[in-house]
């Protein structure tokens, strides 16, 4: 029934580090595209601007992945008092 076969709180653990890692990705892309433009070279530019793309990529995966996880623990937590 889930496409991603891993216990919830594997799930909700990965969701956390995607989290940061897309916070990360967007503060150091904007703090390299935005702040440090005029000692970058046009390449480093580029990949710093595509960081402000990434990050807030990565933050939507990963705060799917904790509604996901989520809603299965509350599945799981259900079905323990059904039973």
């Amino acid at each position: 029934m889930y496409p991603l076969n891993l216990p919830p709180l594997q799930i909700l653990h990965l969701s956390s580090q995607l989290l940061w890692a897309g916070l990360t990705l967007l503060l150091v892309g904007l703090v390299a595209a935005y702040g440090l433009e005029k000692q970058l070279n046009v390449p480093t530019l580029v990949l710093a601007h595509s960081l402000t793309l990434l990050g807030p990529s990565i933050l939507k995966i990963g705060y799917v992945l904790r509604l996901v996880a989520q809603q299965r623990l509350k599945d799981e937590a259900y079905v323990h008092a059904v039973a």
